[in-house]
C-alpha cells in the first residue's frame, strides 16, 4: 500500500503489481500473463481487471512507416486509444496517463515549444498521435475521466528501437563503414529515458495534472549532424554521417525543429530533467556495445 510515486529512482520497481499488455505472452513481474491487442477492446478487459492506474503507451510509431501504411496508425493509436479510454471509464480507474509526443507540433513556429503551440499534422503518424490525444482531451472534458496526457519530446537510452535515431547513429558508429542517416539539418530536443520515466511517474501522481499536457524534455536541442559527430566522439568512431536519400521525409512532412518548454512540468512537479545529454549518450553506448547482437547496423528500419 505505498503511494504512487513514493519511490522517485525506481518507482516502477517499487509500485504494487505492474502489469504490460503485449501482443505476445510475456511472464509478468505481477506472476500472471497478459495477452491482448490494443486494437481489440475484449482482449484488453483482462488487463484492466483490479488495476488502479493505466499508463497508455500503446502505438505505432515509426514514422517512416506510416507513409506506406496510414490505416494501421489509425487502428492502432486513435482506435486503440479509444478502447483504452472506454475500459478505463468502465472500471473507474484513478487515473489514465496517456502518452502523446512532440511530433504533433511539427516544425516549430516558436522556440521553446510549450504546451499552447499550434498541432501540425505533418506525417500520417503526427497525425493520428493528435487524434489520440484529441479523443483523451473528449474523454476527460466529456466524462469527468481524471485523465493527465504527457508530451515526451525525442526519449532515448539502452534497448531503444533500431528505427530511433540515437541507436540508429550508435549501432553504425561502433561496427560500420559509414552512418547513413536521413536528414541531417533538423534539431531535436533529447531526453534520458530515465528522466522522461521520472517524470511519467511524477505527472501520474499529480492531482494538478488531470486535464492537462504537459511536455518532458531537456529544453536544448541540437542538430542531427552534431549528434552523430558527438556519439562518434564519445564511441571512439572516426566515420562521418551522410544523408541517404531513402532515408530522408518528404519536403514538408520533416519536422525541422524541436525544443520544449517544460516550465508546466516543474511548476506542477518540481520535474527536471537530470541526465546531461553527454552522459546519458556514454550511458546508452556503453550498453549497446554489449548486446550489439540484438541490432542490425545499416539496414534501414521503417
Amino acid at each position: 500500500g505505498e503511494p504512487l510515486g513514493k519511490h522517485r529512482h525506481h518507482a516502477v520497481r517499487e509500485v504494487h503489481r505492474v502489469a504490460a499488455l503485449l501482443r505476445l505472452a510475456v511472464e509478468l513481474a505481477a506472476g500472471r500473463d497478459v495477452v491482448g491487442d490494443i486494437r481489440d477492446r475484449d482482449s484488453m478487459r483482462k488487463a484492466f481487471k483490479g488495476a488502479d492506474v493505466v499508463f497508455h503507451l500503446g502505438a505505432l510509431i515509426a514514422i517512416p512507416y506510416s507513409y506506406d501504411a496510414p490505416q494501421s496508425y489509425i487502428a492502432a493509436n486513435i482506435e486503440g486509444t479509444l478502447n483504452i479510454l472506454e475500459l478505463a471509464r468502465d472500471n473507474g480507474l484513478s487515473r489514465v496517463v496517456h502518452t502523446s509526443t512532440s511530433e504533433v507540433y511539427g516544425t516549430a513556429r516558436y522556440v521553446p515549444i510549450d504546451e499552447q503551440h499550434p498541432l501540425i499534422g505533418q506525417s500520417p503518424y503526427s497525425a493520428s498521435k493528435i487524434g489520440a490525444d484529441k479523443m483523451a482531451e473528449s474523454y476527460h472534458l466529456s466524462f469527468g475521466l481524471p485523465l493527465v496526457t504527457v508530451r515526451p519530446f525525442n526519449t532515448f537510452g539502452p534497448r531503444q528501437s533500431a528505427r530511433a535515431v540515437i541507436p540508429t547513429i550508435i549501432t553504425q558508429a561502433l561496427v560500420g563503414r559509414e552512418i547513413k542517416l536521413g536528414s541531417l539539418s533538423p534539431t531535436r530536443d533529447l531526453n534520458y529515458v530515465a528522466d522522461t520515466a521520472e517524470g511519467f511517474m511524477r505527472l501520474a501522481a499529480c492531482d494538478a495534472a488531470i486535464g492537462k499536457v504537459v511536455n518532458l524534455g531537456s529544453g536544448s536541442e541540437i542538430s542531427i549532424a552534431d549528434l552523430a559527430r558527438l556519439i562518434c566522439q564519445l564511441a571512439g568512431s572516426k566515420l562521418a554521417a551522410v544523408a541517404d536519400s531513402a532515408r530522408i521525409r518528404p519536403a514538408a512532412s520533416e519536422v525541422e525543429r524541436l525544443v520544449a518548454d517544460v516550465t508546466l512540468a516543474r511548476s506542477l512537479t518540481g520535474w527536471t530533467s537530470t541526465v546531461g545529454l553527454e552522459e546519458g549518450l556514454r550511458r546508452t553506448i556503453a550498453w549497446f556495445r554489449e548486446n550489439m547482437r540484438y541490432y542490425r547496423p545499416g539496414e534501414y528500419m521503417k
